[in-house]
């Protein structure tokens, strides 16, 4: 059996909200409430990210998404109808642009807990050597 990531639970301050936020600039289908206290959200058929609000300190979560060319032009452009910042770069200033440095296009966004989300086309993780 090949080992998959079937879920992770994503704390925040609102989970409901931060759900929502996140479905609805990936296009994907979420619910307000699950099997237990989240609010998942389904990325694939084989991935959900269940948001759990918490008064608790968390960790910053770094989570990448890995899309279709089409795909990245469409979620660009909920991210900028939502008047979103992003940028080019992990850390860095609020640039607007597109990092093309590995071969495909990407940026990096934070919703407003701070967890860091990144769109890419092409992955630098598995790049063939």
């Amino acid at each position: 059996m090949t080992i998959e990531l079937d879920h992770t639970i994503v704390p925040c301050r609102n989970q409901v909200k931060s759900a929502q936020c996140l479905a609805e600039l990936l296009g994907v289908p979420w619910t307000e409430k699950s099997i237990g206290p989240f609010s998942p959200v389904y990325i694939n058929s084989r991935l959900t990210l269940d948001f759990q609000s918490t008064n608790d300190d968390f960790p910053i979560y770094h989570i990448c998404f890995r899309v279709t060319e089409t795909e990245f032009d469409a979620i660009l452009e909920r991210i900028k109808a939502s008047g979103i910042d992003y940028r080019s770069t992990l850390r860095g200033s609020i640039d607007r642009k597109i990092s093309t440095q590995f071969g495909g296009r990407m940026i990096y966004w934070n919703e407003p807990d701070g967890h860091q989300w990144e769109l890419l086309t092409v992955s630098y993780a598995r790049q063939q050597c």
